[in-house]
């Protein structure tokens, strides 16, 4: 299991820590929030790893990637027969889960007609599965997870009070990373780790600059934006000798300055600029050399002079070579 969400020092975090150590002993109802890539399926894991279910099934399900019209029948199951296509009997997710823990992430995805369904599972341990005349048990701990405000949705009528209010036995918030700052070096760290144990290359340090640079971003991306960039410095500087400065920091985190939550959330990222950086990053890796350069950034020798082409002024000293 990935606990990277888990690792950090920061008081906001330790808070946080200390709750999920209470909580997990039991088999509480849990209802996390927080932005989108801040840790929360992590922490439902610790949680799941942490209590007397741990040898149990833990069943993970994203809301929004289940289709509409097959949403009960993939959470609760059905019988042969009981709709067009059903050939055989399914158990569902929710039986899947049986004895263990069902994470349902993005909880405020779930059609109406199925959050009844769930309500019904959460109040007394039963499910109807598609097809059936009689409900059946299910000994399930349910954890659910959401980046939205269920309040707002609840008084806009699209999710139901009940459920919301069944959900959050135990309410839990994962902050964003800009509110930990403090724990951005040893997450980065860690992660540069991780992505030189996977890709069998050499970890990637930063110096006192970077380091600066990367804890005065606001990262709306979060926990997972920072491990997305580590691994990616790792691939392109993994071999270059010493700390990593800020010349290797994307423009954007470069000149990111600390920002206020709302305007973080609001700032698109600069995907060509981006696009830019690491190209360059690759031909500077590389020594120029582009069908090296290519295949470290996964993509074709041509696509990679369509690109510079695009981005660049060929007579860079750095696009030069084979």
């Amino acid at each position: 299991m990935d606990t990277f969400s888990l690792i950090g020092h920061s008081p906001v975090f330790r808070q946080l820590l200390n709750t999920a150590q209470l909580v997990a002993a039991t088999r509480a109802t849990v209802l996390i929030s927080g932005e989108s890539g801040c840790g929360k399926e992590n922490l439902a894991r610790f949680l799941h790893a942490q209590s007397p279910l741990a040898s149990r099934p833990f069943i993970a399900v994203n809301c929004a990637n289940l289709p509409e019209n097959l949403v009960e029948s993939e959470l609760f199951g059905h019988r042969r027969g009981a709709f067009s296509n059903a050939l055989v009997d399914r158990d569902g997710l929710v039986r899947a889960a049986h004895n263990g823990t069902l994470f349902l992430d993005e909880i405020g995805e779930l059609p109406l007609t199925a959050q009844a369904k769930l309500l019904r599972f959460l109040e007394n341990g039963e499910i109807l599965p598609l097809g059936y005349d009689r409900p059946i048990k299910a000994d399930v701990r349910v954890i659910a997870a959401t980046n939205c405000d269920l309040e707002k949705m609840v008084k806009a009528g699209r999710f139901r009070a009940d459920l919301f209010y069944r959900l959050q036995v135990v309410p839990m918030e994962v902050p964003p990373l800009r509110e930990r700052a403090g724990d951005i070096g040893l997450l980065a760290g860690h992660f540069a780790v991780m992505a030189a144990h996977r890709h069998g290359l050499p970890s990637v340090s930063f110096d006192a600059d970077a380091m600066k640079a990367l804890r005065d971003y606001p990262w709306p991306g979060n926990v997972r934006e920072l491990k997305n960039l580590c691994e990616r410095l790792t691939i392109l500087c993994g071999a270059q000798r010493g700390p990593l400065g800020v010349e290797n920091l994307p423009l954007n985190i470069r000149a990111g300055q600390r920002a206020a939550p709302a305007a973080a959330a609001a700032t698109p990222l600069n995907l060509e600029q981006t696009e830019r950086d690491l190209i360059l990053q690759a031909l500077e890796q590389t020594r120029g050399n582009r069908t090296r350069a290519a295949k470290l950034l996964g993509i074709s020798r041509y696509t990679l002079l369509y690109r510079i082409k695009k981005y660049f002024n060929t007579e860079h000293p750095d696009l030069s070579g084979a």
